[in-house]
């Protein structure tokens, strides 16, 4: 439902201004016009009081852990995952599943109980003073904003880029968030009606500049080359090492009386975290791959009986070459596996991740995806289990 929602208001959003905005290999052909990113400035107050934004309603089967973290806090505890690259999913002062998982992610890295969020809200607090903070629109509206841009995939192929249907598209991914977020510390006038120069209020993450891609195909560093990534279909999450991992067993004890260490040894070599989607359970390709390739804006070639069957069409007039851009079904970057068609790539669709399945890919937002190249590289390791 939330998907849908957002959905009706990313078109209600691009009617509204027509007229005021003058698991395939990709391509790795560069999109067309990438320019040089400019620093956006933001203010140091914030023109919302952070303990004003609203309550979060507990899930019903997770009220216990939503407890820990509600309103500012919230939104301060996932600015801060967020930005220590634990990735907590879509900032929206809503903890789930995948904050939670962040949480123990973090607690795993630093050596404390993976469910005593005591540390992780104490070191957030201290470091995100202000959750909530002001931010300009850019003037890259008109390059990266088309409201006329269709879903449908044949006439995406005819277009010069996938750019953002909306302002308010733009702003909510280029702030880790969603469009009901930003209605939520908003007002509807104000999301509807943004253009270059308006100010709106987003959470108070470093933003993810779509104008500072370059488009480029990024060779192999030794260093990252040496780390290892594993994928866990199970819980939805990408993590990081600093190389491959032994394996840890952990074995049942029959001893009733033993007694867990007070203090969990830090694992130092966890280094990130990141939500994803697996492909479909009938797609999926477990096992050891390696990273073969990096490419920012990649270009897509839809194959719709791919994607229903696996297999590719052998009617090449049926294959279409899908331009680059946010809004590109594989994002803004492309990291093909050993495995040919198979890949870590961005979405579309930040807030389904989680929930829609691929052909066989991993899918991370946008902003978490585009980090992959300062912390991994051609060369290394991809465990899918």
């Amino acid at each position: 439902m939330k998907f849908f929602l957002a959905r009706i208001l990313s078109l209600l959003l691009a009617s509204f201004l027509t007229n005021s905005v003058s698991a395939q290999s990709p391509s790795t052909k560069r999109s067309p016009g990438a320019v040089k990113a400019k620093p956006e400035a933001m203010l140091v107050q914030p023109l919302l009081d952070p303990e004003s934004v609203p309550m979060v309603k507990p899930l019903e089967n997770n009220v216990a852990m939503l407890n820990k973290a509600q309103g500012a806090d919230a939104v301060r505890l996932q600015i801060f995952l967020d930005q220590s690259n634990f990735g907590p999913g879509v900032i929206d002062g809503k903890p789930g599943l995948f904050t939670e998982n962040a949480v123990k992610v973090w607690n795993e890295v630093n050596g404390y109980p993976l469910d005593d969020w005591t540390a992780v809200m104490a070191a957030a607090k201290k470091s995100v003073t202000e959750a909530i903070v002001a931010a300009t629109v850019p003037d890259i509206v008109g390059k990266w904003v088309n409201p006329r841009l269709t879903n449908d995939r044949i006439l995406q192929s005819k277009e010069k880029r996938l750019g953002y249907r909306s302002v308010a598209e733009l702003m909510a991914e280029r702030y880790h968030t969603d469009m009901e977020y930003l209605l939520e510390i908003n007002t509807a006038k104000k999301v509807i009606g943004l253009k270059v120069g308006s100010e709106i209020l987003v959470p108070n993450v470093k933003p993810f500049e779509i104008e500072a891609i370059a488009g480029v195909q990024h060779k192999r560093d030794e260093i990252k080359a040496q780390r290892h990534v594993v994928v866990d279909t199970k819980h939805n999450q990408l993590r990081i090492f600093e190389a491959a991992p032994l394996a840890l067993v952990i074995k049942e004890n029959p001893d009733e009386t033993a007694v867990a260490p007070s203090k969990p040894a830090a694992n130092r070599s966890l280094i990130a975290s990141f939500p994803i989607t697996p492909g479909k359970p009938r797609f999926i390709h477990y096992g050891m791959w390696e990273m073969r390739t990096q490419v920012e804006f990649p270009y897509w070639s839809y194959d719709k009986l791919l994607l229903e069957t696996g297999k590719r069409n052998p009617d090449k007039s049926h294959i279409y070459q899908l331009p680059a851009g946010p809004n590109c079904p594989v994002g803004v970057i492309w990291c093909g596996l050993s495995k040919s068609g198979i890949g870590l790539h961005g979405t579309s669709d930040p807030e389904t991740i989680g929930r829609a399945q691929s052909a066989g890919c991993i899918r991370l937002s946008n902003w978490d995806a585009i980090r992959l190249p300062t912390l991994i590289s051609p060369g290394s390791s991809v465990e899918i289990r």
